[in-house]
């Protein structure tokens, strides 16, 4: 077994540490969750932390970790007999983003359960993870469903599977810790609100602290043993500290004084719902125990109030996620109690290791703040200068702001990835009809399964109440859900589309399109054209903050590369299309139809156009013409591109939505005649 890292040495991440200590200390704080940039040791921080944590008491050849001294009376394993214990450490459990959700939740032996009646169950990683700690990578990637039984899970202290009328419980209590990239895309505000903490984390701008790490890195790559040896002092002292916490937290008194300040920090930040005032209540409990007290302080209010509000004041995934410090502590001070002095942001509640004062300052980075990549500087689109747009360039324009857009969906029945969209074969949803199973059973279609081994119970040789059931007879449920689709927008960012207004308005008819896709598991992408070439402006992503960042430095001017934009978007698809084979996508060109530079441009633009249609691509051109004399260039196009065309009159911030969805219909009507 490889040796984990140890988490004291760890260099900084004192936030993230502290939240995984407090987590530690009182696993009925929530769970962490760690926003960051790749590199940052999320990962590493919680394989240590599992070291730390103390060996569990459990019953002999219990596959569900019971406590001996307090056995779950519903344990699929149990009635466990009392006397006899065992311990063990531990463990870490690891959710990968493609599990199945039999593999999270467990699965029951469906053919034993109908012919025998016995509830065979195998567990899943809810029961390996019980007293222990639940890891997800990459959580913002994991499915829907499966974040929604995860998070039950960790909500309610037990897993249930139910399956036609078969269930089985058992205890699933754990330190629940996902790690994300927001670059990568967003957890929906629902969900971000089930998870206690979070902790945004960035790698260091010091370099002797970048030092520190690689000199760390190094030395425990050549020799792990040895270099946890040397940390071993340090690991002993933490884990003792632990133990310590746990056994004074039943004792730590959380005053009337201290409530007050936190339900008023709760109503001066808007929060949504109690969550917010429960889990400040459990950290600032957890905190006044990590640092040996029995009564809860303000500044306990304050750091608690850093680590469990940041993320549940996000209404959109356009505001960024933190806390405004100066108004926390106006709100504490205003609130003190006669015991409470002013609160010291820069107090150390803890003084042990991850005894971190709130969250990063902007300047110390994080995805959205390193000034690198996500924001251009002035005068700077935020991507290579394309060459011919030369002095004739205009600069960024705002877009206009985001509006709520009608539903897009796509006509027909797809099996693209679960989304909230258009109808789709899907593993959950409504049960439209039965097959035979391709691989492992996942869910039964009772009636379509007894129907099937109905006519062979005098052959089998029935002579009990009992159904013989044969692997043969079980049938799959077919289920009608929804999937998400890719929306690629093609924008013409040339010199004769450089009107202020217009493009302000497209833009906040392409920001809008995006916040619904966020809501909706959407990928949405942005491709850009002008001066000699086309540019990726936004890969497909469901990441909306990078997005938005993306469409607002988005200048205009040169000349009108039309050819490139479209070979540009049909690279694009080809590659999407390796990646997820299933996802539908929809091309909406943004353009006056007009086509420049280069040897016969407008026959390169329908050449183009027509390898497009010839993939059957649904499209729709919106025609961005003006002035007394039009020439019907974006009409053309469309029907070069098999789509259909709107004009610019018609491209209102209120109805862009619903043209778009019109347009997929027609689009596929086409390709079905």
């Amino acid at each position: 077994m490889t040796t984990p890292f140890p988490f004291t040495a760890v260099v900084g991440q004192d936030d993230l540490r502290l939240a995984l200590l407090l987590n530690a200390v009182s696993p009925a704080v929530g769970g962490v969750l760690v926003r960051g940039e790749k590199g940052t040791a999320k990962s590493t921080a919680v394989r240590a932390l599992s070291a730390l944590l103390p060996e569990v008491p459990i019953v002999p050849g219990c596959r569900f970790s019971c406590d001996p001294d307090v056995p779950d009376p519903a344990c699929p394993d149990g009635p466990h007999e009392p006397g006899g214990a065992a311990e063990r450490p531990a463990r870490m459990v690891e959710l990968p983003v493609g599990a199945s959700e039999d593999r999270l939740v467990g699965a029951l032996d469906i053919e034993r359960a109908l012919a025998e009646g016995v509830k065979a169950f195998e567990p899943g990683l809810l029961a390996d993870a019980h007293r222990g700690i639940l890891y997800v990578d990459e959580v913002n990637l994991l499915h829907d469903h499966l974040v929604d039984l995860l998070l039950d899970a960790a909500a309610m202290g037990a897993s249930y599977v139910e399956r036609e009328g078969v269930s089985v419980r058992h205890a699933a209590r754990f330190l629940l810790v996902g790690t994300m990239n927001p670059e990568e895309g967003e957890l929906r505000p629902q969900l971000l609100d089930r998870f206690g903490l979070t902790v945004e984390v960035a790698a260091s701008r010091e370099p002797d602290q970048r030092v520190e790490v690689v000199r760390r890195r190094l030395a425990y790559d050549d020799d792990p043993d040895g270099f946890a040896v040397r940390w071993a002092d340090e690991e002993a002292a933490v884990r003792a500290r632990i133990v310590a916490a746990r056994e004074l937290l039943p004792q730590v008194r959380l005053g009337d004084g201290a409530l007050r300040q936190i339900a008023a920090t709760c109503a001066a930040f808007e929060v949504d719902g109690m969550r917010a005032d429960i889990v400040m209540a459990r950290t600032a409990t957890a905190l006044a125990a990590w640092a040996g007290r029995t009564d809860v302080l303000a500044e306990d209010v304050r750091q608690a109030a850093l680590l469990a509000l940041p993320h549940r004041r996000r209404r959109n995934p356009f505001d960024a996620p933190g806390l405004d410090e100066d108004k926390l502590d106006e709100t504490l001070q205003e609130f003190a109690g006669p015991e409470d002095g002013d609160p010291d942001p820069d107090s150390d509640p803890d003084g042990g290791p991850g005894g971190g004062g709130g969250q990063p300052a902007p300047d110390d980075g994080g995805p959205q703040d390193d000034g690198s990549a996500a924001r251009p500087e002035a005068g700077d689109s935020g991507e290579p200068q394309p060459s011919g747009a030369g002095a004739g360039e205009q600069s960024a324009v705002r877009a206009s702001e985001p509006f709520r857009t009608k539903v897009l969906s796509v006509p027909g029945l797809g099996e693209g990835a679960a989304g909230r969209r258009s109808r789709a074969r899907t593993e959950h949803g409504r049960t439209t009809g039965a097959r035979r199973p391709r691989g492992a059973l996942t869910k039964l279609h009772l009636a379509a399964t007894v129907q099937a081994a109905a006519p062979h119970q005098r052959a089998r040789g029935r002579s009990g109440p009992g159904l013989v059931v044969r692997r043969d007879d079980l049938r799959q449920a077919t289920r009608e859900g929804r999937e998400g689709n890719l929306v690629l927008f093609v924008v013409d960012a040339s010199g004769s589309m450089a009107a202020r207004q217009r493009m302000s308005a497209v833009k906040g008819a392409v920001l809008s399109l995006l916040l619904d896709a966020y809501q909706r598991r959407d990928k949405v992408g942005l491709v850009t054209f002008r001066g000699k070439e086309a540019q990726v402006a936004l890969p497909p992503t469901s990441s909306v903050d990078a997005a938005a960042v993306r469409l607002e430095s988005l200048p205009t001017g040169g000349r009108t590369p039309l050819a490139a934009g479209l070979l540009k978007a049909h690279e694009v698809l080809r590659i999407e299309r390796l990646r997820d084979p299933a996802r539908r996508a929809l091309v909406v060109v943004v353009t006056d139809g007009r086509a420049t530079g280069g040897p016969e441009p407008v026959a390169l633009a329908g050449r183009a156009a027509r390898l497009l249609a010839a993939e059957g691509t649904a499209s729709v051109v919106v025609d961005c013409e003006s002035g007394p004399v039009r020439l019907g260039l974006a009409g053309q196009l469309a029907g070069e591109l098999g789509g259909t065309a709107v004009t610019l009159d018609e491209l209102r911030a209120d109805s862009i939505a619903g043209l778009v969805r019109d347009v997929q219909g027609i689009s596929t009507s086409r390709r079905a005649a």
